[in-house]
């Protein structure tokens, strides 16, 4: 991308006023419900025992969204246009990395909550390696490495001085070395690889895990009856909320990364139109940070029970967190002739 390319692409997308007062007050927002609700996720969660790879892959979810929430001060700041460049590049090098590292790894966790769901139903009275509490933890340690290693050059690769506008604003990919800039797109390949293959995991998952329920009530009951279509739409809340908020990110990023590295439209109004729908979806995306403790009420019995009794300062009866994966479907799945006895199973 030459000069005059990197000139029309920061004039067309500085010139969007929207960027610099709406999405400042919509993460401003974000920000605010996510450190409350993350912060008391983290308190409940790091209260039970990890016990189960189930908890131990909620606990990093917790981690990496709170790490995500975080980055989204000095985001706002930079949008807003309040600071220096010199804070603009920090951004750029470090806290923007950070926040998309953190969203993957989320992404990564959450398929594998779902592998774990499947796993407990497919081996309810026995377990396999990626059952064993060590196991889940060296593969929680295996996720944010690799995506810190993936994530690491685009810091490194990001430390030319960057042209800075009239406004002392400055576009991130300026700062980016030719290297930096072909590592930048593939990595984007990268995540997109990661969300579309998580996004595959989770649907094959729950959709046997709800049919596995479905057949389960037949056996029992002779009819699926109300709690069974209750459980269905429990089990695919999940993947309904990971698909509305990241899907559409995941579609517009490609082209948008596209006139960043390869400079493929020179014109303002292609340019500006990508960005925006760029940012648009980048905050939706940003919303998961507010519902992944949602689903954790949602579907987490023994969460929801230990957050009704903080919120109403009231004691756990005895014996309430000594199965920290206890769900609200247990009680649904304990009437299951030949799957009582998976009293761990839990939707998430």
């Amino acid at each position: 991308m030459n000069v005059s390319q990197q000139n029309i692409s920061m004039q067309c997308k500085l010139d969007t006023r929207i960027t610099s007062v709406l999405f400042p007050c919509l993460y401003s927002v974000l920000f605010l419900a996510a450190i409350i609700l993350n912060c008391l996720a983290a308190w409940i969660f790091f209260q039970i025992h990890s016990s189960s790879t189930f908890v131990v892959y909620l606990k990093n979810v917790v981690v990496a969204d709170l790490l995500m929430t975080l980055t989204i001060p000095l985001k706002v700041l930079t949008d807003a246009g309040i600071g220096s460049a010199t804070l603009r590049a920090v951004y750029c090098r470090y806290t923007g990395v950070l926040f998309y590292t953190t969203m993957y790894i989320s992404i990564l966790l959450l398929g594998l909550i779902s592998l774990d769901r499947y796993l407990k139903i497919v081996k309810p009275f026995g377990k396999c390696a990626l059952q064993r509490v060590s196991v889940g933890k060296a593969v929680c340690a295996g996720v944010w490495a690799v995506m810190v290693a993936f994530a690491l050059p685009n810091v490194i690769l990001s430390d030319l001085m960057p042209p800075v506008s009239r406004s002392g604003k400055l576009k991130c990919s300026s700062m980016k070395s030719p290297l930096g800039l072909r590592w930048h797109e593939g990595f984007n390949y990268f995540c997109q690889v990661v969300f579309w293959g998580t996004l595959v995991l989770m649907a094959i998952c729950y959709t046997f895990i709800s049919r596995k329920v479905y057949e389960s009530y037949r056996a029992s009951r002779g009819s699926s009856g109300i709690t069974s279509k209750r459980t269905k739409s429990k089990v695919f809340v999940v993947v309904g909320v990971f698909f509305v908020c990241f899907a559409p990110f995941h579609l517009a990023r490609v082209p948008y990364t596209l006139t960043q590295t390869r400079g493929t439209s020179t014109h303002c109004w292609p340019q500006k139109q990508l960005y925006l729908a760029k940012e648009i979806t980048l905050w939706l995306s940003a919303t998961n940070i507010c519902l992944d403790p949602l689903i954790y009420v949602f579907l987490c019995r023994v969460f929801r029970r230990k957050l009704t009794a903080t919120l109403c300062r009231k004691p756990l009866p005895g014996g309430v967190l000594e199965s920290p994966t206890e769900t609200s479907t247990k009680q649904e799945m304990s009437h299951m002739g030949h799957y009582n006895k998976a009293n761990e199973f839990c939707l998430h």
